[in-house]
Order: structure tokens, then sequence, then C-alpha cells
């Protein structure tokens, strides 16, 4: 028994290959798949098998390319009912790859068809060594059941029952592969360990130090971080089969006055990719803007409408084609095209610019400590902004922007921050969509801020890869002891 690990930033996503002398399966591909092919190859082995672990909503499944390029068969929970050429699976099913011996439990929760795959080595022992948990259980944490609203209090029941009557009844030192790491929204604490044991977990989760089931439940109803909109809509995309990459519209180079012109169809959106300074220093009216450098395939997935055709400006081809990629990871396909030469070829061309002023947090405290009227606008999570915030922000999430714009006044001057400025300038792209003009992007975020002195640091960015909830177990059983 041989296992590889792939981890894809951004999206926080893993998969494995689990292999054999002669063959192997892959568990939870990503949606681009030559990775597998090349380290099967390397390997020396044969892909035949494709598990999947449940109909996964933050990103699209590589299943179809990969069982095309490879003709290994597609594994899935017969629950799932899935449009394509698959082997439905149900509660203790068993599948055989050479000497492994692979036990199927079904463990709704995160998501109604939820499997689990627990790995025997009969090379061995006969006890199991290791479980491909999916979205189950995470390392610190476990899979948010509110991703279907209204069964949310359902699924958290069941996913109790699957953890405490299932998965905590393996051994302690099976060991435990999670489908997402720290930097997720598939849970809300994840973290960074890619692997732990069902024995660590059981002692140090703080999600399963709750033993009532009730608080349980509330636990995992209540005060969860937002849903992306794309996880709405990737996980009837897996059941019924995403379209190949192969297929997809290619991304035609075009010049300043064919991009333009392309601007003149209403089906048509323009991406800036480029950085939050570049983006504020000159960029196209009606453009979103985000940074390639930060959660891009979160928020392209969250914010750009799935049925538009989509124009890049990037700082060179091959930024666009990473962009591309990333878009595609969360089925936003329909990239058509990219301004060859940027934004100094549009500038050339003559063509109309607008721009978003930058400010450093030093500037802020200025106008803070001022008597300028502006409005502050902290674009970051609920929890975020309740963690710490400068006084009289409103805070309105970043997506909410799309909605809630009418929420702020257009001619008065209006300051965006986030925590890096990287939310912050989509949040200036999205007002500036709608009309707004006299906008202020705080550069650095309330992470600047912090840094010169002006407020305590965030303790959520203090500590990224921990608990947002709680820093202790002792605080975890504390808290929920003495809720009624």
């Amino acid at each position: 028994m041989l296992l590889k690990h792939f981890f894809l930033k951004k999206i926080a996503h893993s998969s494995y290959i689990l292999a054999g002398n002669k063959t192997c399966a892959v568990i939870d591909p990503q949606r681009d798949v030559d990775i597998y092919i090349s380290e099967a190859r390397a390997m020396g082995v044969d892909i035949t098998h494709i598990l999947q672990t449940h109909l996964h909503a933050d990103f699209i499944s590589g299943h179809m390319d990969l069982a095309e390029k490879t003709g290994a068969k597609i594994y899935v929970a017969k629950s799932a009912r899935c449009t394509f050429d698959h082997v439905g699976l149900s509660e203790g099913d068993t599948i055989v790859l050479e000497n492994m011996q692979l036990n199927v439990l079904e463990t709704p929760g995160h998501t109604p068809e939820h499997i689990c795959y627990v790995v025997h080595d009969t090379n061995r022992g006969e006890t199991p060594v290791g479980v491909f948990v999916g979205d189950t259980l995470f390392i610190g944490d476990v899979g948010r059941p509110d991703l279907f609203p209204d069964v949310a209090v359902e699924l958290a029941g069941k996913l109790f029952h699957s953890l405490h009557d299932k998965l905590l009844k393996l051994p302690d030192y099976c060991e435990v592969y999670p489908a997402h790491g720290a930097g997720s929204l598939c849970g809300r604490a994840m973290g960074a360990k890619w692997q732990s044991t069902i024995g660590y977990e059981r002692r140090y989760n703080s999600a399963l130090q709750i033993h009532d089931k009730a608080k349980f439940i509330k636990s995992l109803t209540e005060d969860m971080p937002p849903a992306p909109d794309h996880f709405s809509r990737c996980s009837d995309i897996n059941r019924r089969g995403p379209a190949k990459l192969a297929d997809l519209p290619e991304m035609s180079e075009l010049n300043a006055a064919e991009f333009n012109k392309q601007l003149q169809n209403p089906d048509v959106e323009v991406l800036d990719c480029r950085s939050y300074h570049a983006f504020g220093s000159q960029h196209l009216q009606g453009a979103w803007h985000l940074d390639l450098n930060g959660n891009f395939p979160t928020f392209t997935g969250w914010v750009m409408a799935p049925n538009k055709n989509i124009l890049l400006v990037a700082d060179e081809y091959k930024k666009a084609l990473e962009a591309k990629v990333w878009a595609s990871r969360v089925g936003i396909d329909q990239i058509v095209g990219y301004l060859d030469g940027g934004m100094a070829a549009w500038a050339v061309a003559g063509l109309p610019t607008r721009h978003i002023r930058q400010m450093s947090a030093a500037d802020l405290h200025d106008m803070i400590s001022g008597t300028a009227k502006f409005v502050l606008v902290d674009v970051r999570a609920p929890l975020e902004f309740e963690d710490n915030h400068i006084k009289g922000a409103i805070n309105i999430p970043v997506a909410d922007l799309r909605t809630r714009h009418n929420e702020l006044h257009k001619e008065k001057p209006t300051i965006l921050i986030c925590s890096s400025g990287n939310r912050s300038s989509l949040a200036s792209s999205i007002l500036s969509r709608h009309g707004f003009q006299n906008l202020f992007n705080v550069a650095g975020g309330m992470s600047g801020y912090s840094a010169a002195g002006f407020t305590r640091q965030c303790h959520v960015c203090e500590n990224p890869h921990g608990s947002r909830f709680f820093s202790r177990i002792d605080e975890v059983k504390k808290h929920w002891d003495s809720t009624e």
C-alpha cells in the first residue's frame, strides 16, 4: 500500500492516489487531472478506480476527464443519483484493490449522500489502516451541514451519528485522510495538517468534544461562515458530470480594438486579475477585480455569473491562462478572451479608463483623527469584524455588496477595508459598477493598520490555521457545558 497526497492551494483541497504494485485508485480528484496520470506513470501503476466521497460543493471534480483518459471506473454513492456511468455504492460494499480492501461507510451530514472508505492493508493485518473521510471529519473540525439550508438541522443530526456511531468506532491508530484543510469553507476551523488519526481527533477536535446531540446541532447551524454562490451549483454539476476541459471554449488573444468591440455585448463581463495596486491605478469601467494572488477561485465562483462570457485583463498571457484554470476549477467555464498587451495596450489605443485611489494605514488614521466626513465600510466576514474593527465602520461582507450597495450613499467618500486590500478592492469594483466614484481602498487592510500600531492585531489573522471560535479545548468544553 502506497499513499500519495495532493494539495490544491487556494481552495485547500486534498486528493489522493492509493496504489498497489500494478494498479491504483484516485480519491476525490481535482478537475485538471494530468497530475494524477503523470504520477501514476512515474509510479509504474495504472489508474483503475476513481473514488468519490461525495458530490463536492466547492469545486468541480475531475472524474469525467480522468475516466475518459484512463478507462477507470467511477465509484460514488448510490444515493447521489448520478447520471453518468458509474458504480453505485452503499453501506457495507467492498472494493478490492490488489491486497487492499476498502469498506464503504455511509456518512451523511455534510451532504446527504456522503460516504467514507475504510482501508485495510491485508498484507499487514485485518484491522483498518486509514479512512478517506471526505468532508465528514477534518483535522480539528467537522463538515458543515448548512450548505443545504432547508435540511441543515436534519443533516447536522445525521452528521453527529456518522461521527460518533461510525467513524469514532474505528481504532484510535486508524489514520484520517480528509478532502480539505485550512482555508476551505467546507468547515469553519480546520487545521493545516493533511493527515491525523481517529484517536488524536477524538481527543483534540473541538467539534467532537460536544457529546450532546442538540448542542452539536446548534453549534453547526448557527454563526457559520457564509457559503459562496458556487457551493449551490457545483454539487449538481458533479452529479450530472462536468463538461470535459477539452470541450471548454478557447481563450482568444484580443487586441484593444477587438476587446472593446466585445464589450458592447451585454452578455460579456470583464474580470481584472492583476494586483489591487495595478487595478487601482488604471482599469476598465465596469470591470470586476479579483487579485490572482489572493483567494481567486473562491471569489470567482462566488461573484462571477456562470452564464456570462468573461474577458480577462492580466499582467501577461501566462497569468491569464492560470486564471482560466483556477476559474474552471470552480465552474466558471466561459472565459473566452484576454486583452493582449494588457492595460498598456488599452491606454496606447486611447481608450477610457477608471481608477480607485489607494490609501495607506497612516492616511486612514489621519482621516479618522481629522474632521473629514466619509463612510468606512469593512467588507470582512462578520466574525472577523466582531473580533476587531475600527470604531464607526459599517460591516457589509464583500459579496453582499452586490445587493446591499443601496445601503450606502454614492455622493459620500467611501473607504473600503478588509484584512489585506484584496477583498476591499473587489468591493471597490462592485461599487464602481453601481456608479460609485469617490472610492478609496485601504492597502494592507486591517493587517497594515494593526502593524502600524493603530489597533491590536485581529486574532483570526494572528492564527490563520487555528480555530476561529476557540483557542483551547478546555474553553470548548466550558462553553458547551454552560450552554442550555
